[in-house]
């Protein structure tokens, strides 16, 4: 009999737990600062999170730097210490194969805030606010 697998495309528990595991490991690395790359030198990585491939294999990290958009110069750095921090991370986190790590820009926030400032337009406070009357007019119809 065939073994069934899930087709919902849905993370595991385990490449949860795991992808959480090596976030926390990149986040301790670049708090400690022990990168050294000209294009990291002195800035601040924050590795908002990390999604595992379903053999643990590959690992895609979202990164944001402080508050603002991660430079083209800053993903070549961190492409560039790749090897390092897989090094890193596979000391830290237990498994049979050691990560790659493919880092991405983290455009969540920049798309929250474009969200909010859409919701904020006059117009579409308008069409927000209930009309005067409300469900009282309804019910005075003939």
């Amino acid at each position: 009999m065939a073994k069934k697998t899930a087709t919902s495309g849905a993370p595991s528990q385990r490449m949860l737990r795991v992808a959480e595991e090596v976030r926390h490991a990149l986040s301790a690395v670049f708090l400690r600062g022990e990168l050294h790359d000209p294009d990291l030198d002195g800035r601040h990585i924050t590795v908002t999170e990390v999604r595992a491939s379903p053999d643990l294999k590959h690992m895609t990290c979202f990164v944001s730097a402080l508050g603002r958009a991660v430079t083209q110069e800053e993903l070549k750095g961190l492409r560039r210490v790749q090897p390092y921090l897989r090094t890193q991370v596979a000391r830290a986190v237990r498994l049979k194969f050691a990560p790659e790590m493919h880092f991405q820009p983290d455009t969540a926030l920049d798309y929250a805030m474009k969200i909010d400032a859409v919701m904020r337009r006059p117009e579409v406070q308008q069409d927000l606010q209930p009309s005067p009357g409300g469900a009282a007019d309804e019910d005075k119809a003939p």
